[in-house]
């Protein structure tokens, strides 16, 4: 039986692992280099930093841009067949674009629509975490747009008539009565949708951002060894899943007990 893996490179491996039995040193061996070695776990930090941004960044796009979406279509929905005039045609050519946003973003690949914001719309810029997060963002506005839109819609007739019978404008009741409540009918799946956000994320290194799961693959191609650090990834991401559901099931249960 040959020597293990630290004794062929012990120019690489510390002389706390060329101490080791053998049956142990192949295994610290293969931790060194992957996390210890060169210092590779401030990669896996510095990505992990990096996807939480560009997670946080997209959802806060994604909600604002999902809002008015959400609010022009259901304007149109209720109260586009009552309009006149130019205010009519106003709102159905910002619901027309509004339905064909949401058609393509939904009909198309994230990766795809990451690497077209990347290598095509802002081909002069190289901030990688800044346009995966525009992009990102713009990706989950289509998906939150239609969580809001069925919030509204969820929300009963009768508090948009109370609210314009107390002198409410239309504006002024969605803004005061109507998106509070649909706001808080969605606020769980928001939560969700942030989740399913967090794991989409993990197509960023397809633009060079060294997300954690970039991070996981770079250490793994140059430790000649992609089992550990894409098993250390897969932990990561199981564990911020598992916290944020928690997280998300607490959240739930407080809304059910202020119900009653």
């Amino acid at each position: 039986m040959g020597p293990g893996p630290a004794k062929l490179w012990p120019e690489v491996a510390p002389q706390w692992i060329l101490d080791l039995p053998e049956w142990l040193e192949g295994f610290c061996y293969d931790i060194y280099k992957c996390f210890i070695f060169d210092n590779r776990y401030e990669m896996y930090i510095e990505g992990l930093g990096n996807t939480l941004l560009m997670t946080f960044l997209a959802l806060l796009i994604g909600v604002a841009l999902g809002v008015v979406v959400a609010l022009v279509r259901v304007t149109w929905d209720k109260n586009g067949s009552q309009m006149r005039g130019v205010s009519k045609f106003v709102l159905a050519v910002f619901n027309a674009i509004c339905k064909v946003y949401l058609t393509v973003i939904r009909g198309t690949p994230v990766v795809v629509q990451l690497m077209i914001w990347y290598f095509v719309v802002f081909a002069s810029s190289r901030n990688g975490l800044m346009i995966g997060a525009f992009a990102f963002g713009i990706n989950s506005g289509a998906y939150v747009a239609e969580i809001f839109r069925g919030g509204i819609m969820a929300v009963d007739a009768g508090q948009m008539e109370a609210g314009r019978s107390l002198g409410f404008g239309y504006v002024s009741t969605m803004r005061h009565i109507i998106l509070p409540q649909a706001f808080k009918a969605v606020l769980p799946t928001l939560a969700n949708e942030f989740i399913v956000l967090l794991k989409e994320t993990a197509v960023a290194g397809y633009v060079s951002v060294c997300d954690l799961t970039y991070a996981g693959n770079i250490v793994g191609g140059n430790a000649f060894d992609y089992l550990l650090p894409l098993l250390l990834t897969a932990v990561i991401y199981l564990v911020m899943v598992m916290f944020f559901t928690y997280l998300v099931g607490k959240l739930e249960r407080r809304l059910r007990s202020s119900e009653r």
